[in-house]
């Protein structure tokens, strides 16, 4: 068998499907792919096409799919044209013509059949039956729902013209799923072979029975609808699923777009070129004459032999597609279900191929075109499984939206979010997960009693793109500009520069005209913490260092360090007054250290020194836990309130140890100790006090023989 990616479409199918792409101006082909397989195997199925196995018997040509589009895909126009412009004389044909003819040629042998077994006249027999055949009314081409009873008619009047086919053709499939779910298990009976079990009713004088005729009836199901009003999160989406898990799913083709995408790039004479090309009028002539052509008595019952090659072809397919859903996990059952029995729909689209082709025979190459279409449209069914569940439809919805919504709106908005308010606790915690694993963030925030949330989708940190503004002039002249990382040091090391990790509307630095939004953060230390143990503490993360001009210079009495570090965020943000300063407070409340919380205003400026820099490896700093108003800001705000007897660095300790590194942590922890200044007993309780208070602390005879050790040869250096 040829590799999947080498098959190909079958070509007269494909040039429909470019047709309908031109005239929709829509360029997902799947979509109208699973259309015109659809009307294919009708056509087939109508004139009662069979295929003749080697391994099954015969088998009707039909077509089970469910088409999901966005609004705007242009279902309703291609629908038309594939319906008035490639099948319209066939229609006329078989409704006209054929139908009638078969009727004639039918009657009469279920007529004899009858006045054998019951030993009365055949003509009698004839008129019953006739007059049974017009008590059914006029047969529908294609139907838009159904009861069960009145399926079980049509199919009557079906197997006493033996012609024709059942083919229910659903629109807006997510609104009408609950009024066509009666028809839905009948027609999951018939797919097969086109066999469905009779119901036994009672025999009355004004409610006979009839008499029941052995035979089969192939039908066609197509349902068209919108992903979102299908896949609400609600009752809908679950009376979906559940259709597909009673057997749909491996009976059906599918189409999945999300969404329809637009030609670009083209002018309006291109476009109306592409809608009135002359070649496009002649091949869909030349199709319309050939469906016609289809609908000729002549045609039906055509029984498509299967060689033993295209068989063993076919059985091959089922052995790969079997093979890879064992590979599957157990959970996913639905996919097992559709890609084991993926060759047995393709088997049946095959013959619809072969039969619009008039091949006597499916060939290889009909096999192919069929297994092609199978494989795109398991893909789209592996896409409707992956799905967004309801929490991530939550979050999506929350950082798009643009403003403050209440509960009361995502109720009215979101046909998901119902249930108790338990119910909707937990999708909003999920929604709130699923956001910070997604570059969402989602805020809550109180306002007379009510709850308001509002989301936002960050936006990452372009390393080559640090946001900043810079003037020789203390408050005004500010340019917005962007840096790379690389290059802070050509700004900070410049004589004479005021610069910002904001801009200013008119290059004026105050708080009234700062422009929210900013992708790094500058840290003022001047309380005498080494900068090699502020580089040891941050050495996880990417940081520039430079030193200030009053570096080791007295001050207050004091000659220590004194420097700036700037460290990108993950995220650019965009915080207004309060929020920036309360993100900082929380980032100051993180920091081991103490610094200069000045640095907590967005109009904040620093001074370029062309001392000393040094730049570090490592990761952006990341911004979620200080958000204020999320989950993950009160979260941290909670752990530093329990943690108030600590400083910060005894905080910082605790907080960053985790399996495997409480020994390395406190080594850290007891080295800043020997740089302060203290000795080995202070250092040794001020370490196992600290030790005392982790969920899983060292053994002090380890802190002795390990960290002790290389405390006290330190302190020797020192």
């Amino acid at each position: 068998m040829k590799d999947y990616d080498q098959m190909e479409f079958h070509p007269d199918a494909e040039k429909l499907v470019k047709i309908l792409c031109n005239k929709t101006q829509n360029t997902n082909p799947l979509f109208f792919r699973v259309m015109v397989a659809y009307y294919f195997s009708l056509v087939a199925s109508m004139m009662r096409t069979q295929i003749d196995t080697m391994d099954r018997g015969l088998l009707p040509v039909n077509f089970y799919g469910f088409n999901l589009a966005t609004s705007g895909a242009g279902k309703g126009h291609s629908t038309n044209i594939i319906e008035d412009q490639v099948i319209d004389q066939f229609r006329h044909n078989f409704v006209e013509s054929t139908l009638p003819v078969l009727v004639e040629h039918n009657l009469p042998k279920i007529a004899q059949v009858r006045a054998a077994r019951k030993q009365t006249d055949p003509d009698h027999e004839l008129e019953v039956a006739r007059a049974e055949y017009e008590a059914l009314g006029p047969m529908l081409f294609v139907f838009d729902s159904a009861t069960p009873a009145a399926l079980k008619d049509i199919r009557h009047k079906l197997l006493l013209a033996e012609a024709g086919a059942l083919n229910l053709q659903i629109d807006e499939i997510g609104t009408n799923l609950t009024t066509v779910a009666e028809a839905l298990g009948p027609y999951l009976e018939m797919y097969d072979v086109g066999k469905i079990k009779q119901k036994l009713t009672k025999n009355t004088a004004e409610n006979k029975r009839r008499e029941e005729i052995h035979g089969r009836t192939p039908a066609n199901f197509m349902a068209y609808g919108t992903p979102s009003r299908l896949m609400d999160g609600g009752k809908t989406e679950e009376e979906f699923f559940g259709l597909l898990d009673t057997g749909y799913a491996r009976r059906s083709f599918f189409g999945y777009a999300k969404g329809h995408v637009r030609p670009v790039g083209l002018t309006k004479e291109q476009i109306l070129a592409q809608r009135i090309c002359k070649g496009t009028d002649t091949f869909m002539e030349t199709m319309s004459d050939r469906f016609g052509d289809l609908g000729d008595v002549a045609q039906a019952h055509k029984k498509l032999q299967v060689s033993e090659l295209v068989t063993l072809l076919f059985i091959e397919y089922q052995m790969d597609c079997e093979a890879r859903a064992d590979k599957l996990n157990e959970h996913e059952e639905m996919r097992k279900a559709e890609l084991g029995h993926r060759h047995f729909k393709a088997l049946k689209l095959a013959g619809a191929y072969a039969f619009v082709d008039g091949c006597p025979e499916i060939t290889e190459q009909h096999a192919y075109y069929a297994i092609k279409l199978a494989e795109e449209s398991g893909k789209a069914f592996q896409d409707l499984l992956t799905r967004d569940r309801p929490h991530v439809k939550l979050a999506k919805y929350l950082s798009s939206i643009g403003r403050r919504v209440t509960h009361a709106d995502l109720i009215e908005d979101l046909p998901f979010y119902k249930g108790a308010a338990a119910i909707k606790e937990e999708m909003l915690k999920l929604a709130i997960a699923f956001g910070y694993q997604n570059s969402m963030i989602i805020k809550k925030e109180f306002t007379d009693g009510v709850e308001f949330l509002k989301g936002e989708t960050l936006q990452k940190t372009d390393l080559s793109s640090l946001m900043v503004s810079y003037s020789q002039d203390i408050a005004t002249g500010y340019k917005e500009d962007t840096c790379k990382f690389e290059d802070l040091h050509k700004m900070t090391q410049h004589a004479g520069v005021h610069w910002c990790n904001h801009s200013f509307r008119g290059g004026a630095r105050n708080e009234d005209c700062t422009i929210p939004g900013f992708n790094m953060i500058v840290l003022d230390i001047d309380d005498g913490v080494p900068m090699s143990t502020c580089q040891m503490l941050l050495k996880e993360y990417k940081a520039m260092f430079y030193t200030t001009k009053s570096h080791q210079v007295e001050k207050n009495g004091l000659v220590c360090d004194r420097y700036r570090v700037v460290i990108p965020t993950n995220f650019k943000l965009e915080l207004d007054r309060e929020d920036y300063k309360e993100f900082m407070k929380n980032l100051f409340d993180f920091l081991p250290f103490t610094v200069d919380e000045a640095t907590g205003q967005r109009a904040r400026k620093w001074m370029s020194n062309p001392g000393s820099y040094v730049y570090q490896d490592g990761k952006p700093l990341d911004v979620l836990p200080f958000i204020p108003k999320t989950t993950k800001s009160e979260s941290f705000k909670q752990r530093v309130l329990d943690q108030r007897g600590m400083n910060n660095l005894e905080r910082w300790v605790l907080n960053n140890t985790g399996d495997g590194n409480r020994n390395n942590m406190l080594l850290k922890y007891a080295m800043i100790l020997v740089d302060a200044g203290q000795d080995f007993i202070q250092i040794n309780d001020n370490v196992v006090s600290l030790n005392d208070k982790m969920a899983d602390k060292l053994d002090e005879a380890e802190i002795l023989s390990t960290i002790m050790v290389s405390v006290t040869r330190a302190i020797g250096k020192r």
